[in-house]
């Protein structure tokens, strides 16, 4: 295997490990408000709310991280068919 792979396998275990953690000792409401996108507060548990910016921060990166799709090249082939 590779070991940039077991790297961010375990990386993501530890985030993962922090989530779980935060989501044992933040049972507390939080109200959070955004007036041009929210016309009302939102109140809910901490640690869900921090579970769903983690959510929305982790799809941003892997839109932003992802290639276009689009084929690379694979170098100039010229056409020159004998005569």
């Amino acid at each position: 295997m590779n070991a940039k792979l077991i790297f961010k396998t375990l990386f993501l275990i530890l985030v993962l490990l922090l989530l779980v953690m935060i989501g044992m000792n933040n049972r507390s409401t939080v109200a959070f408000s955004l007036p041009p996108l929210l016309s009302k507060s939102v109140t809910q548990p901490a640690a869900l709310m921090y579970i769903g910016f983690f959510a929305v921060g982790l799809l941003s990166g892997v839109i932003l991280a992802s290639g276009t799709g689009g084929k690379k090249s694979g170098g100039n082939k010229s056409s020159s068919s004998p005569k």
